[in-house]
C-alpha cells in the first residue's frame, strides 16, 4: 500500500495536516469511548466500565503523543488501544457475536487512511489472532460464551476481516494514486503559475526584469530615497547602430549580442541594483541609494566604456557603443513614467551628439521635446490648411546681370508660431517622413508657377528645387517629377533638382538608378553647398551634374580671407574644366560680386540682388529691373 501523500510530501503543510487529522480521529474515538462508558455505568456494567476507562486513558496518552511526538507512534498507540479494547469487550461479552467486533473493519479503515502499511498489516494479523483466540479459549474451557462459538463462525469472521481488508487495501491504493496525481497536477500548476509570473515580469530573451518589474523596483527605490532623503538614479541606454548588426548578421546574432550586453551590464552594478531590458536594444539600470550625481556619472561612464569593448558573436568580433541618458529621482520626476520619459529624452540627446556618451536630463531638454512635438503636430496638418508658401530667390548671370533662374524656397506660416525658419522644421519633417509629402507639394507648386510665368511671358527661368535624401531614397521622386511636369506643362530642361554631396556619395543601387532616370528625363542636376561635403568628384561625371553651387561659407569672407578666395577660385576652375557652371551663394555686396567676376564665376545669388520673395513680389522685382530678363535667356552652359 502506498504511503499517505500528506505525510510523505516535501512541504511542511503535509505533516501539519496529518497531525491535525490524527488529533481529530483520537478526539472522536475518545468521545465514542466516553459515551460507551456512560452507557456501561448506567446499566451497571462495571467490568466493561473498567475496560473503557483504561482505553480512555491510553487514548489520552495517544493524543499527547500526537501533539508532541511522532505521528506514527500516535497512530500505533491509537489503533493498538482500540483493537485491545474491542478484544477485551468481546472476551467479556458474546465473543464472535459481540457488537464490539463491528469496530474491527473501521479500525482497518483508520489504518489505511493514516497511511501506515506496517500498522495495517499488523493490525489485520492481530484481529485474526484475536478472533482465533476467542474460539481457542472456548475450546480449552477458559471461557464460555452465551452463544457457543463454532469453527464455521470463525471462518465467516476471518472471511469478513480478510475480504474487508483486501477491499480497503484496493480502494486505498486507488485513492492514494488519485491523490498523488492530484498533487502532481497541483505541482505542475504551481510551477506553470510561477513560470507565467516570471515571464510576466522578465524579458524572455535575456531573463532580465522587464518594464513591469522595472516599475516596481524603481518605485521602491524612489520610496527609499524619500525616506532617507537621498537619491536614486535611472540610466536608460540604447545601443548605437544595433540595427546594422541585425541587418548584416541576422536577428540570431542580434539576439546573442543583446544577451551578452545584459550579462555585461549585470557585472557592472551592485547586488542591490537592477538591470532591465525594456525592449529592442533598450536597457534600463535602476540604482537605489546612489548618493549624488557624481556617483551616477561614474556608473554611466563605466557603462559607456564597457559597452564600447568588443563582443564575440558567432566567432565574430562585434564592436558597438551605447548612448546613455541619466535621471535622478525624485529630482527629475516623482513617479516612474515621468522619470522614464525624462531619461529617454536625455538618452536621445546623447545619441544626437554622436553617441558613445551619456547625458543627464535637463528641464530645457523637455522644453525642446515639447516644441518638437508641437511642430510635428503642426506639420501633419500644414498642407491641408494651406500654411506652406514658396518664396523665390533670383539667380543672376554675373557678367550680363540677366536673371537666368530662381530657387524655390519653402516657407511655413504657422498659425501660432508665425513664420518658422526652414532650418527648424525641415529636419523635423525629414525625421518624421513628412518631407516626402511636403517635397511632392513643393515640386508641383514650383513647376506650376514656373510654367505660368513662362506662359504669361513674365520670364522663362530654370527653377531650382531642393531634394531631400528621404525623398531620394523613399519618395519615388521620378514618378513625382513626371506628374509635376505633366500637370504643369513645364519643359523638363527648365527644372533643376539640387542635391547635397552626401546624398550622391551614398551611391546605392537605388540612388544611382533614380538619378539616372531623372537625368534621362531631361532634368538638370545641381550640387548644393559644394565644398562642404565629401568631394569624391567621380560623381560629377557619373551623374551628369550641370551646376556646382559654391557654399556661402566660402563667399561671406571672400574679400578678406585669401584661403577662401583660393578655394573658390579652385572650384570655379574645376567647374570650367568639367564644363559645369559655378554659381556662388550668399553674394551680399558689390565687392564680393567684383571678386567673383575676377575669379571667373559665372552665376550668383544672394541678398545683393534680392531676398527670397513671394511669387507676386518676385514678379514685381523682375519687372522693375532695367536689364532685359530671361524671356530671352538661354540655358546656362
Amino acid at each position: 500500500m502506498p504511503h499517505n501523500p500528506s505525510t510523505s510530501g516535501s512541504s511542511t503543510s503535509g505533516p501539519v495536516a496529518a497531525r491535525r487529522r490524527m488529533m481529530q480521529i483520537i478526539l472522536t474515538a475518545m468521545l465514542a469511548v466516553g459515551a460507551s462508558a456512560v452507557a456501561s455505568l448506567a446499566f451497571g456494567r462495571v467490568d466493561t466500565l473498567a475496560v473503557l476507562t483504561v482505553a480512555g486513558a491510553l487514548l489520552t496518552l495517544s493524543l499527547v503523543v500526537a501533539l508532541r511526538g511522532p505521528v506514527t507512534a500516535a497512530v500505533a498507540l491509537l489503533l493498538g488501544t482500540l483493537t485491545a479494547m474491542v478484544g477485551l469487550l468481546a472476551w467479556r461479552g458474546a465473543g464472535f457475536y459481540d457488537p464490539a467486533l463491528l469496530a474491527l473493519p473501521g479500525l482497518l479503515v483508520f489504518a489505511v487512511l493514516l497511511g501506515q502499511r506496517r500498522v495495517f498489516s499488523g493490525l489485520l494479523a492481530v484481529m485474526l489472532l484475536l478472533t482465533s483466540g476467542l474460539l481457542m479459549a472456548q475450546t480449552l474451557g477458559w471461557r464460555q460464551f452465551p452463544i457457543p462459538l463454532r469453527p464455521g463462525s470463525l471462518v465467516h469472521v476471518w472471511g469478513i476481516l480478510l475480504g474487508t481488508g483486501f477491499a480497503i487495501w484496493l480502494l486505498a491504493g486507488d485513492l492514494y494514486r488519485a491523490m498523488r496525481a492530484l498533487q502532481e497536477e497541483n505541482r505542475r500548476v504551481h510551477e506553470s503559475r510561477s513560470e507565467l509570473e516570471h515571464l510576466a515580469s522578465h524579458d524572455r530573451l535575456t531573463g532580465l526584469p522587464n518594464r513591469l518589474l522595472a516599475r516596481d523596483r524603481f518605485e521602491h527605490a524612489l520610496a527609499q530615497a524619500r525616506r532617507n532623503r537621498s537619491r536614486c538614479a535611472a540610466l536608460y541606454l540604447d545601443l548605437d547602430q544595433f540595427k546594422t548588426v541585425n541587418e548584416s548578421l541576422g536577428h540570431g546574432a542580434g539576439d546573442q549580442l543583446l544577451q551578452q550586453v545584459g550579462r555585461r551590464l549585470q557585472g557592472l552594478v551592485r547586488a542591490t541594483d537592477t538591470v532591465c531590458r525594456l525592449g529592442g536594444d533598450e536597457f534600463l539600470l535602476i540604482l537605489p541609494d546612489i548618493g549624488d550625481a557624481d556617483a551616477a556619472a561614474r556608473v554611466a561612464s563605466t557603462v559607456v566604456e564597457a559597452l564600447g569593448q568588443p563582443f564575440d558573436v558567432e566567432g565574430l568580433e562585434i564592436v558597438t557603443a551605447a548612448s546613455v541618458g541619466v535621471a535622478l529621482g525624485p529630482d527629475d520626476g516623482s513617479e516612474f513614467d515621468a522619470v522614464l520619459k525624462n531619461v529617454d529624452i536625455a538618452m536621445y540627446r546623447a545619441k544626437a551628439l554622436g553617441g558613445r556618451s551619456f547625458r543627464f536630463f535637463d528641464p530645457a531638454m523637455n522644453d525642446g521635446v515639447l516644441a518638437h512635438t508641437q511642430m510635428l503636430a503642426g506639420l501633419q496638418h500644414a498642407l491641408a490648411r494651406g500654411e506652406f508658401e514658396l518664396h523665390w530667390q533670383p539667380q543672376v548671370h554675373l557678367a550680363s546681370g540677366r536673371v537666368v533662374g530662381a530657387e524655390a524656397l519653402l516657407r511655413w506660416h504657422h498659425p501660432t508660431l508665425g513664420l518658422v525658419p526652414p532650418a527648424k522644421f525641415i529636419p523635423v519633417a525629414e525625421r518624421s517622413g513628412l518631407i516626402t509629402e511636403i517635397g511632392a507639394w513643393v515640386l508641383h507648386q514650383a513647376c506650376r508657377q514656373a510654367a505660368a510665368w513662362r506662359r504669361d511671358g513674365v520670364a522663362d527661368l530654370v527653377v531650382s528645387v531642393n531634394l531631400s535624401s528621404v525623398q531620394l531614397k523613399r519618395g519615388q521622386v521620378e514618378r513625382t517629377v513626371q506628374q509635376a511636369l505633366a500637370a504643369s506643362g513645364l519643359p523638363p530642361a527648365r527644372l533643376e533638382l539640387e542635391l547635397t554631396e552626401s546624398m550622391i556619395i551614398d551611391d546605392t543601387h537605388q540612388v544611382s538608378e533614380t538619378l539616372h532616370q531623372l537625368v534621362g528625363m531631361g532634368l538638370r542636376l545641381a550640387i548644393d553647398d559644394f565644398g562642404t561635403g565629401y568631394s569624391n568628384l567621380g560623381y560629377l561625371k557619373r551623374f551628369q551634374v550641370n551646376r556646382l553651387k559654391i557654399d556661402q561659407s566660402f563667399i561671406r569672407r571672400l574679400t578678406q580671407d585669401h584661403h577662401d578666395r583660393a578655394i573658390v577660385g579652385a572650384i570655379v576652375q574645376m567647374a570650367h574644366s568639367l564644363g559645369l557652371v559655378a554659381i556662388a551663394e550668399g553674394v551680399e555686396d558689390a565687392a564680393t560680386l567684383q571678386c567673383l567676376r575676377g575669379l571667373g564665376c559665372v552665376e550668383g545669388q544672394g541678398y545683393f540682388w534680392a531676398r527670397p520673395l513671394p511669387a507676386a513680389e518676385f514678379v514685381g522685382w523682375l519687372r522693375s529691373r532695367s536689364v532685359p530678363q530671361a524671356a530671352a535667356a538661354p540655358l546656362p552652359a
